[in-house]
């Protein structure tokens, strides 16, 4: 299995407890998701902490509008520092997705880094060089133009 890694690292003006409230809450990752993937949440337990085991059902369409279920795990959370959120059902072989959050001059630098794996052998990596890591680091730009407007200097 050929696995590709993404990583960003963006320093957000606002002190960390700030920072892990608004990504530590599911309901707002819709808030920074493009508009064309049409991001909902299907099903989230009715609380507003992360912990570990907790599951999340979205439904999204990242290619030609059509619609797909993506379940996520969340684990190896530390409050205020870390959480990882690992794919249960999705599009990937392989999906987790670890953010990272430290206070520094200036507010909190936020790192995420993801390890994926696509399906279908020599067609899922040709798919990754045609569109999907183009289409990843496209939606972690808008997520960072995004978390700048939410969070501005």
């Amino acid at each position: 299995m050929k696995t590709y890694c993404l990583t960003q690292e963006i320093t957000i003006a606002a002190p960390v407890s700030e920072v892990w409230s608004f990504f530590s809450d599911p309901y707002n990752l819709g808030k920074i998701s493009p508009g064309y993937m049409d991001f909902r949440i299907v099903q989230c337990p009715p609380t507003k902490e992360l912990y570990d085991g907790m599951q999340i059902e979205y439904r999204v369409k990242p290619v030609l509008g059509i619609p797909l279920k993506w379940v996520t795990r969340i684990n190896s959370v530390t409050t205020g520092t870390c959480f990882t959120d690992i794919q249960a059902t999705g599009p990937y072989t392989l999906w987790e997705h670890k953010h990272t959050f430290e206070a520094t001059e200036g507010g909190t630098r936020m790192r995420d880094k993801v390890v994926y794996a696509l399906p279908f052998g020599v067609l899922g990596r040709l798919a990754h060089t045609l569109f999907v890591e183009k289409q990843l680091r496209d939606i972690f730009l808008y997520r960072e133009g995004r978390i700048k407007e939410l969070f501005p200097v």
